[in-house]
């Protein structure tokens, strides 16, 4: 789970419920769920029961109900549960942190299982995935998640988080437009991307700038443990963003007129 950083200058019923309890789930043999690879435990310690369960909604309602493709089923360990896990050390102990577009929960149900001191926010504008991710994380007792329905710039205004992060939403640009005024100052953007990542964060700076970005890097994730390994965009601010910001010569006003955000799940101290 080494990481090498370099700078860049600056996926059914109309109320989805996972099936399976508890204990169906728990066991990680339920017909379609991939078995646990060794590493498994090498990054989840005691908690990789936690993880089969959460692998085995994936393969179950997670599919049924359209979250995740049937093709991946093979390959939920590898290629999602492991490929979200291997980033976690980039976040700060006991910080909250935005998972925007989290879909099926990833990155941020694997973060939450696997460093529980974190507080995550699961901000999906789905009815049918934040009905999902409901039942999911009620089903795995994760007190340190809660579930927000609606875009991310519902959350501006809201307080603010030590993290964002985020997994095939957009383009570095789009997504710190969205992402950076939901930070507090000295805070950071993490993006998992795929290989053309040092290529978008360079066609991409200028944007970043506008901004009022602070640095911006990219790092690879999971070295011994997923192939290939995670590569993750980060991009910092110094201080905190103003909603709305100038961006490529045209302003976007942050939103005004629209009720108070609703939440969803559970959230214990």
């Amino acid at each position: 789970m080494n990481a090498r950083s370099e700078d860049l200058d600056r996926s059914g019923p109309s109320s989805p419920q996972p099936a399976t309890s508890s204990a169906e789930a728990g066991t990680g043999s339920r017909p379609g769920a991939p078995p646990t690879p060794d590493v498994a435990a090498a990054v989840f310690g005691s908690r990789v029961s936690l993880a089969e369960r959460y692998v085995a909604l994936l393969a179950a309602t997670g599919i049924s109900h359209g979250l995740i493709g049937p093709r991946e089923a093979p390959r939920l360990w590898d290629r999602h549960v492991l490929n979200c896990a291997v980033v976690h050390p980039l976040f700060a102990t006991g910080a909250r942190v935005a998972d925007l577009g989290s879909g099926a929960g990833l990155p941020g149900i694997p973060l939450a299982i696997v460093r529980p001191d974190l507080r995550l926010t699961l901000v999906e504008p789905l009815q049918r995935r934040t009905t999902w991710l409901t039942a999911a994380v009620e089903e795995l007792g994760l007190a340190n998640v809660v579930v927000h329905r609606g875009r991310a710039e519902s959350l501006w205004g809201a307080p603010r988080f030590g993290h964002v992060t985020a997994r095939a939403v957009a383009r570095i640009g789009e997504l710190a437009r969205i992402g950076l005024p939901l930070l507090e100052a000295g805070g950071s953007l993490h993006a998992l991307k795929g290989t053309s990542a040092p290529t978008e964060l360079t066609e991409d700076a200028d944007q970043l700038r506008a901004l009022n970005a602070s640095r911006w890097s990219v790092a690879s994730f999971g070295a011994g443990v997923v192939t290939p390994e995670t590569l993750v965009v980060t991009v910092d601010v110094g201080s905190a963003v103003t909603p709305g910001r100038r961006v490529g010569g045209s302003a976007r006003p942050a939103p005004r007129g629209r009720r108070s955000p609703t939440s969803s799940g559970r959230r214990r101290p």
